[in-house]
Order: structure tokens, then sequence, then C-alpha cells
């Protein structure tokens, strides 16, 4: 505790194997943020350009993009810091902030992809009643509530706790995640059941909802003309890619939060920063590529850039 500032400070202990090669890490973490701000800003700029992208399931995707730089934008400048310090600390109202940050935009990227899912079902399965159920004021309102109901509900969660007293200051990780919880003198229960809740809602009942969705949308399909069958692969595939690396990671970071299985602490890092790694970087690539339109699209700008 800081008297005379009257900060309270948290110590990050999860840097053993980084010391090391600091300077090494440091350049690979930069450019791999340097390469998740310009991918994820490419295809959200691809998207608002072009018209023929301004559709609900392309809004999604740059809604996935934008929620990717603000989670990068969260956690990389911390760990670079970190990664060249002797010692890596951060203040108590900071690691609030990055748990924060890092469960409501999680939540929002699953609340995104049942929005995805639900609009790649009513296209695919009611293709007449698309127009009418698909209008502006359904993206609107499915976005309000993918941008802003995880994070109410993850505010909560840390009012519930406002009053409780620290009695940890070591936080055993390398940013400020379910682990946070721990610090506490006493384990505040209320804001553990509360979080099982949001748990529910924002995760585990979308995906639930998701695995539905497809399996609906496959077995319609399976019946239908090859052509069908290969635009519900083309579109479907790619988000449920995204879903099942981004389901696994999130499983095991809620596992060594609440568990509290003992992995090896190099076992620990690896996984941690594939976390906050494969998802922001992943999404715009599988996208991209995946995705006919905005590949298209850019392909069209790597030549414009290469002749200019």
């Amino acid at each position: 505790m800081d008297d005379e500032l009257n900060v309270t400070y948290i110590t990050l202990d999860g840097y053993v194997e980084l010391k090391r090669c600091g300077y090494l890490y440091f350049l690979i973490m930069v450019a791999l943020y340097v390469l998740i701000i310009i991918s994820n800003s490419t295809i959200v700029f691809l998207i608002c350009i072009h018209r023929n992208l301004h559709e609900p399931m392309y809004i999604f995707i740059a809604a996935l993009s934008v929620n990717s730089v603000v989670f990068s934008t969260a956690i990389y400048p911390k760990l670079f810091v970190d990664v060249l310090s002797e010692k890596q600390v951060i203040s108590f109202s900071a690691c609030q902030f990055q748990h924060f940050m890092y469960y409501s935009i999680g939540g929002s990227d699953f609340l995104l992809l049942s929005a995805m899912a639900f609009d790649r079902y009513v296209s695919i399965c009611k293709p007449l009643k698309y127009p009418v159920i698909m209008r502006q004021t359904t993206i609107n309102i499915l976005l309000f509530l993918a941008w802003f109901l995880p994070g109410l509900q993850v505010a909560v969660s840390h009012a519930l706790v406002l009053n409780n007293k620290l009695c940890n200051f070591t936080l055993k990780g390398i940013f400020c995640n379910n682990l946070l919880w721990k610090l506490y003198c006493e384990s505040p229960r209320a804001a553990l059941i509360y979080g099982l809740i949001v748990l529910l809602n924002v995760a585990i009942f979308p995906v639930l909802f998701i695995l539905f969705t497809y399996a609906k949308i496959f077995l319609i399909t399976y019946r239908s003309s090859r052509d069908i069958q290969k635009k519900a692969a083309e579109t479907c595939l790619p988000h449920l890619f995204v879903l099942s690396i981004f389901t696994t990671f999130c499983a095991y970071d809620v596992i060594i939060g609440q568990l509290e299985f003992d992995f090896p602490k190099t076992a620990q890092l690896i996984m941690t920063l594939q976390v906050v790694l494969y998802n922001p970087l992943f999404n715009p690539f599988i996208y991209g590529l995946k995705m006919k339109e905005i590949s298209k699209h850019l392909k069209r700008l790597f030549c414009h850039v290469r002749c200019s």
C-alpha cells in the first residue's frame, strides 16, 4: 500500500519464463499487437467503405474486429512494460479495469457470434422473411445488447465486492483475470454466484444457442441443393471455427480461475498468451480469407497498394 498516494499495488507473478529473453519477447509482442491492429482495422475499413458489405453478417464481423482492437489495447501495452521491467506490478484500480475489459469484451464476442448464428439461420432457413426480420432496427438492438449487456453485468460483479478488503497482493498471472477474486480476504460468495449467472448469460447459453442454430441449419441444408449446402458451409464453418477456438480458451480461463488446477507455470504462461493472442489475431484472417466478398475486396486493396 502506498500511503502517500493511497494506491494499492498488485504484483503479477507470471513472468518467470519471460525474463531471460525480455527484449526478444517485447519485440514479438509489439509485432503481434501491430498486426492485430492493422488486420482488424482493415476488415472494419473494408466493411465500412463497400456498400455490398453493409449486410448484417458483415456488420457483426466488423463489430468483432472492433472488439479485438479494444481488447488488445486494454491488455498489450501493460504486457510491453512488464516484459521489460524487473518487477511486474499494477495498481488495483488498473487491475479491476483490465478485468472489466477482458470479461465484458469476451461476453460481447459470444453474443455477437450468437447474433451471427441467428442471421445465418434466418438467411438460409427463412429466406423470404429475412428482409422483415433482419431490419436495421434488429441489427441495432443486437449490437446494443452485445456491447452493453456484458459490460453492465461485469460492472455489477465489481460493485458487489466494492467494500471487501484485500489480504493477498500477488496475482498468479500476467494480467488480471478471474484470479482477481483470490486477492480478497474472504471469498466474495455473492460475486462468485453472480459471476456464475453472468457466465451462463453471456457464454454458456449463447454457445448452446449457436450449436442448436447451426445444427438446424445443417439439417435443413442436408436435404437441399448443392448450391445451398455450399453457401451454408462458406458462411457457417468460419463462425464455428472461431467459436471453437474462443470457447476452448474461455473454458481454460474459467478452469484455472475457479477450480484452481495446479498447472505448471510454463504451461500457464503459454496458455494465457494464447488466450490474448489467438482470437484477436485469427478473427480477421479467418473471415478475410474464408468470407468470399471480404476476400475479394482484400485482394483488390492489396493490388492497389502494390501498384501505388
